[in-house]
């Protein structure tokens, strides 16, 4: 059979962006189609640009391994492609005695990941390097750091590029058909609507990822694929309050939160931003909610004595892509290829949220091991 590409992504977000410049090469036809008019307009280009160390992951897990070597990764990346980032380094923070004993677990659980540079300082200590924040003690992580998303994107689509990679967008898919060694994708353009065959297809679609999966006749349900919507929106702070912390700040995570809970980031202007908040959502939209100002204030009052009410205002929200366990429990990055589900040539990542930007290039090579083990 004749195939008009040797593999297609589809999502150009970070993930699907490092993927294309990793799997393609001279004497592959490789194409990235993306619904929107440019890259990473959704979750890739709307969090908090933070490089993660790895402390929260369960060892062993995709999340854990995957931040860990992709922020090697990212780091030396940025270094030879003048890619903007800070090496800031973070406090996770304890407030009180029962904080303590969590800041001691997430402690451990980093070190069993690998992470040798971890300290634990005491609040005097704490004064001496961040002497404007209140905390009883906190882990200090020197290889957390920040980069500038955008530029990261722009260089994974121009490596594509330069591979012999295509990039379509306005580019939605519709539909995909299995055939005979490979599949027919459909595809809606504002004013065409084609079709084209591929050998390999590798789900990156993000917040439509498993939509992609049951195009492709997976059942989502059965497969524990189903997403949900979780917002996270941010407030900035004014009033020049931004030069009183030196690094990245966060609370310990609150049994109750989906997220890391509300913290502290400085962006590579110099902003401060706090969030992000974590609530589920039943369709997509990026607005603000201004109502949510008193519930960041009183978050981060209480180890941010300096910050007022009137200095933080709204700023930007994102959407993750979340996996549910039915009892709550942790969900791994979904990174398979699904031939035993009767798709061969069909790789699907699914709940790909946090870490997945600091894991971008650890994930490219890794989908690029199961393409090759195809034998493209």
């Amino acid at each position: 059979m004749q195939f008009d590409m040797d593999i297609t992504v589809i999502g150009a977000g970070v993930v699907g962006l490092a993927i294309a410049s990793k799997v393609a090469r001279q004497g592959r036809n490789v194409c990235v189609v993306e619904k929107n008019k440019t890259f990473g307009m959704e979750t890739s280009s709307r969090n908090s640009e933070v490089i993660h160390a790895g402390i929260y992951y369960p060892q062993g897990s995709l999340k854990a391994s995957m931040c860990i070597e992709g922020k090697e990764m990212l780091y030396e990346l940025c270094q030879r492609n003048a890619i903007p980032y800070k090496k800031l380094g973070k406090l996770l923070i304890a407030c009180d005695d029962k904080e303590i004993g969590q800041l001691e677990f997430l402690l451990e659980n980093g070190r069993k990941n690998g992470l040798e540079d971890l300290k634990m300082l005491s609040a005097k200590e704490i004064k001496e390097i961040e002497p404007h924040i209140e905390a009883r003690a906190a882990v200090l992580s020197p290889s957390t750091g920040i980069i500038d998303s955008h530029v990261l994107m722009k260089y994974y689509a121009e490596k594509a590029d330069e591979n012999g990679a295509i990039v379509s967008y306005n580019s939605e898919v519709t539909a995909i058909e299995k055939v005979s060694d490979g599949y027919n994708v459909a595809i809606k353009e504002p004013e065409n609507s084609f079709s084209f065959r591929t050998r390999v297809l590798i789900n990156s679609a993000g917040l439509y990822s498993d939509r992609v999966a049951a195009l492709a006749g997976i059942d989502i349900i059965k497969t524990c694929y189903k997403l949900d919507f979780l917002k996270g929106e941010y407030f900035w702070v004014g009033n020049k309050k931004n030069t009183l912390v030196k690094r990245l700040i966060y609370p310990v995570p609150s049994d109750k939160s989906e997220g890391l809970g509300i913290h502290v980031t400085l962006d590579m202007c110099g902003r401060m931003k706090l969030g992000p908040n974590a609530r589920y959502v039943g369709k997509i939209d990026y607005m603000v909610d201004h109502s949510q100002k008193k519930s960041f204030y009183e978050s981060v009052v209480r180890f941010l004595p300096f910050i007022e009410y009137d200095d933080i205002e709204p700023d930007q929200s994102g959407i993750r892509p979340k996996l549910h366990a039915a009892d709550g429990s942790f969900r791994d990055f979904i990174i398979r290829h699904e031939i035993d589900n009767g798709l061969p040539g069909f790789i699907n990542l699914i709940g790909i949220e946090s870490p997945g930007l600091t894991a971008s290039p650890s994930i490219a090579r890794y989908v690029a091991g199961i393409v090759d083990d195809i034998g493209i």
